[in-house]
Formats: C-alpha cells, structure tokens, sequence
C-alpha cells in the first residue's frame, strides 16, 4: 500500500499545533465572536444526502464533516480521517478516522459513512445528487442508483469502526477531491431512523461538524452555535454563524452597509467600482469556481425549435458577453465561451471560434443560421426566458432578451422562486432557463460530467462521443486535451449559452478574518475564522 498525505500542503498542516483558527502574533480577539452571513435564497434542505445548491452546502459544511476538508487555498487536508492509503492498484483506499464523536456524544464511525453513502445512492433515498456517486466511480455505483443492486453492494465497508474501505471500478486521480463534498458526509443513522424527516430541524439534527443547528425560521434566518463536542472544539474561536435570507441584493447591500451583515459575497450588478473606491478595505472581487448560462430544454418537452443547432448557435453569438461583464456586472467576472471556469485547476481552455469574432460578426452569423432554420419576420421565433428571484439575473434576462430582439427572437422572461425554479428544471418545464453551476471539487470533470447523457443535465443534452471522451478522461494520467475535446464538442453543438465565469465580488468586515480569499472553490468553514478587536 501507498501512504498518501505527502503533499507540501499536508505536510506543513502536520506540522501545525492546531487545525481551527489561528490568530497572528498581536491580535486581540474581539468579545463578539459571531458571523452573519448573507444568502439569497431560503435553505432548501439540510439534509447532507439531499441537498443540490451551494447554499444549503455552505450550511451544512458547519453542522457535519467529511473524510477531507480544504484548507485556505483549496488544498485538501484531513478532516474526519486522520490519514489514508490507497493499494497499488489505484482501485482501494482505506481511510482511518479520528477519534470523533456526534453532537450527542455518540461515536462518528465508519459505519456511519458507509450508511450514508449508500442511502446516496440508494434510489429510494430520491437523492438528486445520486449520479454524484457514481462520479466518484466507487465499485456498483451505477447499478446500485439504477436499482439494479442493494445499496449493501456498493464498494465501501467499515473494516472497523474507525477503519474505512473505499473500492473504486477504476482508478479516479480526482476521486480524493470529492471527498470534501457534503453528499459524501456521514449521517446519524440512529436519528434519522427515529425522526424521519424531522431529523434536521433544530433540536433535533445530530451533526459531527463544528457547529449545531440552534435555530431555523424559513426564509429568515439559520443559526449554528460552537459545537462543545467537536473534535478540534478548543480551536473553534467563531461562537454563533448565521445564515440570513435576504431576496433582494440591493437591500442586502443597505443592511450590510448599516452593520446588520457581516459578510456580503455577491455585490449588485455594477455596484463593485464605486464600493472598492469608498470601502477599499471591505471590498475584494476573486475568482470563483462558477460559471453562468442558459440552458436548452432539448427534451422531449422541450420546443421544437430548440432541436436545430443552427438555431442555438444563433441564441449563442448574440448574446454579447462583453457587454455584460464590463457595464452590466462590473464584479471581476471574465466572458464565457465555453463551460469549465477557467481557473479549474489543470484545465486547459479551448479555442473557440467565436470568441474571435467582432460584435458585428456575430450578429451577422447569428441572423443567416436563424433565416436558414426557416426563422424570419413571417415566422418568428417565439422563447420563454426562465429566471430564479434576483435583481441580477432580471437584469441579465433582460440583456439577453433585447440582443436576441436584435437578430427577430422575441423571449418572454418568467420569473420563480428559487424552489420553483429549480423543480422547474428539474422537471424539464421550461425552455430556455437560468443556470449556474459551481465545481463540487476542484477539476474540470465537475463542469463536464453535468452534460454526460446520464448526469444532472437538467437541459438532456446527449452526445456519445462525448460520454466516451468523459469516460477516457476519469482514468487518464493527464486528461486536460480529453477535457479540451470534450468542451470543444459541448460547445460545437452548442448545449448551452455559456454567458460569463464568475468572480466574487464582496465586502466583509476589517475584523473578520480566516476568510479564504486564495480558495478558486470558495469553500468556507466557520471554524476557521475569528474576529478581532478593532
């Protein structure tokens, strides 16, 4: 067997007294120990195995903990195992955990991994992130989420209690960074079974994370307290954390600017100039492991229209990034022409053609394929514009709206609450739609294994050329120019308007520290962070 752990990063943690956060040398920590931080929508599920959006995750990562964390720059670093080999065949991995124990006081086991990533992809389980298991390519994975197999067959097993035994279908060089993923997190069996699903609201969620769930009032506020029975509980300085729900972005901006929010991490569309001119010590922009386009229904519910590529590459060129990034959005965002953020670790961006192209190029493209797909002034071409609640996306919605007027498309834009819209999507209602994906782990098969034919792929899209590049990819050595392919013919038959690569723009108080500006995921722990007196 090979030990792992050898990297410089894992070697300078093993080499710190503490894991939690660590104040420099002359810094006073403030009495208030507290981070109120902004969401955008209502936490949609708490629930490790059910969650799908990055803001319940955010949640989530301070109530439980998995077998890896990340530290300040994205490295992965162990959380609840201690260490870990992996056999010279690429295929086992053997975890051993830490000394742990629950919010009750119960010990964290491998037995309690094994429970929940089997009730992952066990297909009663209803997990949409289900097909994130089988991403991680362990053994059974896909017969078991079929339905094919009982979950006990899936490849991992408890040796003993703090002795865990992964077995992959194949070597996965990105499998280690998924590990840090709240679907792989451990659940209390024990509570579950007792609660059903009553078993994550407060005073009844049984964590192993930093934190425990205090409070939860819909659509208003979520509160997590300084779990006392936290493996690393002396090093956690951060007292409470609260989520708090604010729709309207301007408003949020308003209630950080009067001191009720601490941390404020997307700014308004167009605001962030004038806010780094008068906060230059508040406001940051840095970039963020997101990219944002429209999603093509190409299912059978979808609009016939849809169906000729001449007609989405048409949507495509017209819609003019530049424009968008630098008056509309004015964040540090950068165009997107293809899928993958370009700041995914190891990713090489492809060349794409229209990139190159003038505005007046692409318009005039744009114009020739739609009159060649039989679309003119006589038979116009007719779209709905689906979008979830924000000042934001109305604003790009309406962008997109008036550059596709431009070339005779007429889009009606609809707006929904994000839970709406997400089932929405889901459910292929809608025809062109919204999106964003953020990585799950820090490589570009995160991007591109949305699209597989038998991914999320909320739009279903299918190529099998594809799907065979993408299955080369997950056991290459060096799978960027696979990765590259595989973009090149996402975007050649165009399954997406890819519109822009995000950045961060945000404002967060002088005294709050430990928050991970270097980390391209913006994976955040509160036991990280503290605050000093000013």
């Amino acid at each position: 067997m090979t030990k792992l752990f050898a990297t410089t990063a894992l070697a300078a943690w093993l080499a710190m007294p503490a894991f939690g956060a660590q104040p420099a040398e002359g810094e006073t920590l403030a009495d208030r120990q507290e981070v109120r931080y902004w969401i955008l929508d209502a936490i949609k599920s708490l629930d490790p195995q059910l969650t799908t959006t990055r803001t319940d995750s955010d949640m989530i990562r301070q109530l439980f903990e998995g077998l890896m964390n990340e530290d300040a720059t994205g490295a992965m670093i162990p959380g609840m195992a201690e260490s870990h080999e992996v056999r010279d065949d690429g295929l086992t991995y053997v975890f051993h955990l830490r000394d742990a124990a629950w919010s009750n006081g119960d010990p964290v086991t491998a037995g309690d991994f094994v429970y929940a990533w089997q009730r992952a992809a066990n297909p009663e389980t209803a997990s949409e992130y289900a097909w994130f298991i089988e991403l991680m390519n362990i053994a059974n994975a896909s017969a078991v989420v079929k339905g094919d197999l009982p979950p006990s067959e899936l490849g991992v097993k408890a040796v003993d209690d703090r002795t865990l035994e992964v077995r992959l279908s194949k070597p996965t060089p990105y499998f280690v960074k998924t590990l840090s993923h709240a679907t792989t997190y451990p659940v209390p069996r024990k509570v579950i079974e007792a609660e059903g699903d009553a078993w994550t609201r407060p005073g009844k969620m049984v964590g192993n994370g930093a934190y425990v769930l205090d409070g939860h009032d819909l659509g208003v506020e979520a509160v997590a307290v300084r779990n006392d029975r936290y493996w690393d509980a002396d090093n956690t300085i951060i007292e409470t954390v609260r989520f708090i729900t604010v729709n309207d972005q301007n408003i949020a901006l308003t209630r950080y600017l009067a001191g009720e929010l601490d941390w404020f991490d997307s700014l308004p569309a167009g605001q962030y100039p004038r806010l780094k001119e008068q906060y230059p010590d508040q406001a940051v922009t840095v970039p963020w492991s997101c990219s944002y386009a429209y999603l093509f229904n190409l299912s059978d519910k979808g609009p016939e229209a849809l169906k000729d590529v001449r007609v989405r590459q048409a949507l495509a060129y017209a819609v003019d990034r530049d424009i968008i990034v630098d008056k509309v959005l004015q964040g540090g965002q950068t165009p997107a022409y293809y899928w993958t953020h370009w700041a995914t670790e190891g990713f090489e961006a492809p060349q794409i053609e229209m990139a190159g192209w003038t505005r007046t190029e692409r318009m005039e493209n744009a114009r020739t394929l739609l009159a060649e797909a039989g679309h003119g002034p006589e038979n116009p071409l007719n779209l709905t514009i689906q979008y979830n609640t924000s000042e934001d996306h109305k604003k790009l919605a309406v962008a997109v709206q008036q550059f596709w007027k431009a070339i005779g498309v007429n889009a009606t834009l609809a707006n929904y609450e994000w839970k709406v819209h997400t089932d929405r999507l889901q459910n292929q209602d809608f025809e062109v739609a919204r999106y964003a994906w953020c990585a799950d782990y820090n490589e570009a098969s995160t991007y591109l294994d949305y699209f597989r034919t038998d991914g999320y792929n909320n739009g279903k899209w299918s190529n099998a050329e594809f799907d065979t590049l993408l299955s080369q990819a997950s056991t290459a050595r060096n799978p960027a120019a696979l990765y590259e392919q595989a973009e090149q013919i996402l975007i050649g038959d165009m399954a997406l308007v890819p519109v822009y690569h995000y950045a961060k723009a945000q404002m967060f108080r002088p005294d709050l520290k430990g928050i991970p500006t270097r980390n391209v995921m913006s994976t955040w722990y509160a036991k990280d962070m503290y605050r000093i007196a000013e």
